[in-house]
């Protein structure tokens, strides 16, 4: 694999490189434990985590992990630093790096005990991870399910200018435009801070809308239907005609499903708009400037015309953030994930730029 320079990469040695999608977690079980208040710890020892349900990462990649990202130490992958910095930050010269563990706080049936967990999650991300990197920003967790305790914790450590978004799974209990989540979008408002969806989650549902699926291939193939609810659930509930200032990261959700979803929607809307009188504008335009996206999983079409064609019928360039997935078996390279031809500005768009537009990263 050829190197990668910040030139090459983003064509702009003052953007550098921008990676919107790096998985880290604790080394050790028990790490967040410290982080929470007594209560909770003696609940955590006691009770533990509950997971999601859905399907499980195959047994041949652990923690759904690159064979070579395993730190020499043997540690799991994404829990040492130096080993983040040296196989990522540094090889790739990566300016700005976005952190998104998934550690289930949000899951949680008992929300109370969520809400706390996703306290400790952020101090811990803030000790281990922000503090003594500089290029690194955080995803603030929370306990989506209820969204008066996710507001909270959004305004408690919101204006950390080392939190770059809160972040959500894509699977929830209920549509994410319904009412009960209203508080968590008015707290990002007010912090200036985007909403990021990761794939993840299952809300005490079947995973599809079809049922449980069979297989790992499956449930790891359909995941673009779930964005696709969700993103109708936010645009017919009104939510951005309630939070105009309101940003949306689809992360992990792949991006050519977005041509025809819109084409789809809009003409579904010209024909029962009668029912969202309160939406002004159709489905599409909501998106376009509502919603950003992640490059990971690159959509690969057998020619590169036809991703230069799929970019003009999605017509949202200047919302689309480069990610890798470290350190998932389906990383994509920053040298490798873009097809060749791609109009230069438009590589440095994606590459960093937009990214830089979204975040406003300062530092």
């Amino acid at each position: 694999m050829k190197e990668l320079t910040a030139e090459t990469a983003s064509g702009s040695t003052d953007l550098g490189l921008v990676d919107c999608d790096i998985h880290v977690q604790p080394a050790r079980p028990d790490t967040l434990r410290r982080h929470l208040p007594a209560r909770w710890r003696e609940h955590d020892e006691l009770f533990g985590v509950m997971g999601p349900t859905g399907a499980a990462y195959p047994r041949a990649r652990p923690y759904a992990a690159r064979t070579d990202s395993w730190p020499p130490s043997g540690a799991p992958p994404g829990t040492d630093l130096a080993f983040l910095r040296a196989q990522l930050l540094d090889a790739w010269q990566v300016s700005h790096g976005v952190l998104n563990p998934l550690l289930n706080a949000g899951s949680q049936r008992n929300l109370d005990f969520g809400a706390a967990l996703a306290s400790a999650i952020n101090d811990w991300l803030i000790e281990e991870w922000l503090e003594p990197e500089p290029r690194l920003r955080g995803s603030i967790a929370v306990a989506h399910e209820d969204g008066e305790l996710a507001a909270g914790e959004i305004r408690r450590v919101g204006r950390d200018p080392r939190f770059a978004q809160v972040l959500l799974p894509i699977r929830t209990a209920e549509p994410l435009g319904r009412r009960k989540y209203w508080p968590m979008f008015a707290a990002a408002v007010e912090m200036g801070l985007p909403i990021g969806i990761h794939v993840g989650g299952a809300g005490g549902w079947p995973v599809s809308g079809a049922g449980f699926h069979s297989f790992y291939f499956e449930d790891h193939s359909a995941w673009p239907a779930a964005y696709q609810t969700q993103v109708t659930s936010l645009v017919c509930e009104g939510v951005f005609e309630r939070y105009p200032d309101l940003r949306i990261v689809l992360i992990e959700g792949g991006l050519a499903w977005m041509a025809s979803f819109m084409w789809r929607f809009d003409d579904a809307h010209r024909r029962l708009s009668a029912e969202v009188p309160e939406l002004r504008r159709p489905p599409s335009e909501y998106i376009r400037r509502h919603f950003w996206v992640t490059t990971q999983p690159m959509e690969e079409p057998p020619r590169a015309e036809q991703f230069r064609e799929l970019l003009g019928q999605i017509g949202m360039n200047d919302h689309l953030l480069f990610a890798t997935d470290y350190p998932h078996w389906d990383f994509d390279a920053p040298d490798m994930a873009l097809p060749a031809g791609l109009d230069p500005d438009l590589r440095r768009a994606i590459m960093a730029g937009n990214a830089h537009g979204l975040y406003r990263f300062t530092g």
